[in-house]
């Protein structure tokens, strides 16, 4: 399957999330392979924002196990509470660090990572997986992502190889 992305008018960073979701949508739908389908979805957000890094971590057990993603080398293990990934599962809401620094019990998987956020992605009102993005720029986040972010992992929700 080829899908176009035409980036024409999207300098606005939520119009590019809406066209990514668009996208997203069109990729994943039929598909019932949930690891196919976190694949293509972590291609296409790099492929519309070039994130630093970006993947999903699976929550098995008591620790978040490193899922398909896209950039260099990442932590295989995080457990419940730990890091930026760890911490949003625990709150069990996004989370979203300017200088990743500054955050207390930040796990330093790469020093070119700058900025994170983090969603949970719900299933059965539990946390099933996150969504983790970092960028090698500080501030890269803002509400605009998390709330754009929030529309692309709810429609991981409603199917699509999710449940």
């Amino acid at each position: 399957m080829e899908i176009e992305i035409n980036y024409e008018n999207l300098t606005d960073k939520r119009l590019r999330y809406q066209e990514m979701a668009r996208t997203i949508q069109a990729v994943t739908e039929g598909e019932t392979d949930m690891i196919a389908n976190l694949a293509n979805i972590t291609a296409i957000i790099k492929s519309y924002f070039d994130f630093f890094w970006i993947g999903f971590y699976i929550v098995k057990g008591n620790e978040l196990v490193l899922g398909p993603f896209q950039g260099p080398l990442a932590c295989t293990r995080i457990k419940y509470g730990k890091g930026v990934c760890g911490t949003a599962w625990k709150n069990k809401e996004v989370v979203i660090v300017p200088d990743v620094n500054r955050f207390p019990g930040h796990i330093a998987c790469s020093s070119h990572s700058k900025s994170e956020i983090v969603v949970p992605i719900f299933e059965n009102g539990k946390v099933s997986m996150v969504l983790d993005i970092d960028s090698d720029q500080y501030g890269m986040f803002d509400e605009v992502d998390a709330e754009e972010l929030a529309v692309v992992v709810k429609a991981l929700r409603c199917g699509n190889g999710m449940n």
